[in-house]
């Protein structure tokens, strides 16, 4: 269950970066920010707060209550998700503690996962804090930050779950065919690390094309603007920035990544 809220937190968190509504709450407030402003009066004060932030400013002046009501309703969802997220995990954590119904094995992967999740959503709110200073944008490397701390959240969670369910023997068993140990099932478990890492540097640069709206810059495939690498790929300097702060290359490496990536995931099919 906590893994696919997980997903679900992602999805949201999707959602608040398209339509832009990630910067509407100005302030972290882990425990009272659990409840939306239940007042008309609670409500101009939150949006007077916002008023002073450098996005109204800049982009959304003269905006009325009600659209910016519109706005807070997904970055509140968010964080309220993220809250639930922590809530459901500590609560039966807690309860099959205490009845030691958890493998002791267990215990201490399972605090690390708690204090992952704390720890992502002070990382949120550092990323939202990059954009309430001067320009009204994220750090693409705090935003890359969030979702890949979100990703290793989703893969701890899923690999404790399987160890609940199998031992690693037996998953070895699964997904070889063949007993614990055989060359087939080696084979497999060494390439799939290598898939998961190329999956996960992937999903980073897709954090990146996010963050520096990268994905406006070309819309045609598989060429960009006519050439297979875009002609302005190395226009900074120094040249390790492109990789990480010049559009046009974030975007173009996020597509060799994702080719990179469906090609390995097919040959890995095959194995």
């Amino acid at each position: 269950i906590s893994a696919v809220a997980v997903v679900l937190a992602v999805a949201i968190g999707g959602i608040t970066r398209l339509t832009e509504s990630g910067l509407s709450i100005v302030a972290w407030k882990p425990v009272t920010g659990a409840l939306p402003p239940l007042s008309e009066t609670a409500w101009i004060a939150e949006f007077d707060a916002y008023r002073q932030s450098p996005e109204y400013v800049k982009r959304n002046h003269g905006m009325s209550l009600d659209e910016f009501k519109k706005i807070y309703f997904w970055e509140y969802l968010h964080r309220l998700w993220g809250r639930m997220i922590g809530v459901v995990f500590l609560i039966p954590f807690l309860g099959f503690l205490i009845t030691r119904q958890i493998p002791r094995r267990l215990v201490l992967p399972l605090i690390g996962i708690f204090a992952l999740g704390g720890a992502e959503g002070g990382v949120g709110w550092w990323m939202v804090k990059s954009g309430l200073v001067n320009d009204p944008m994220v750090s693409p490397y705090r935003l890359a930050t969030h979702l890949g701390l979100a990703a290793i959240i989703y893969s701890a969670l899923l690999l404790t779950g399987l160890r609940l369910i199998w031992r690693p023997q037996q998953i070895a068993v699964q997904v070889s065919g063949q007993v614990p140990g055989q060359v087939a099932g080696q084979k497999l478990h060494r390439w799939s690390f290598v898939l998961i890492g190329l999956v996960f540097t992937t999903l980073l640069a897709g954090a990146l094309v996010a963050g520096l709206d990268a994905g406006l810059i070309y819309n045609t495939f598989p060429l960009m603007n006519g050439s297979i690498v875009p002609p302005d790929a190395l226009a900074m300097k120094p040249l390790w920035r492109n990789l990480f702060e010049n559009p046009a290359t974030v975007q173009f490496l996020h597509r060799l990544l994702a080719l990179l990536s469906f090609t390995a995931i097919l040959c890995f099919f095959l194995m």
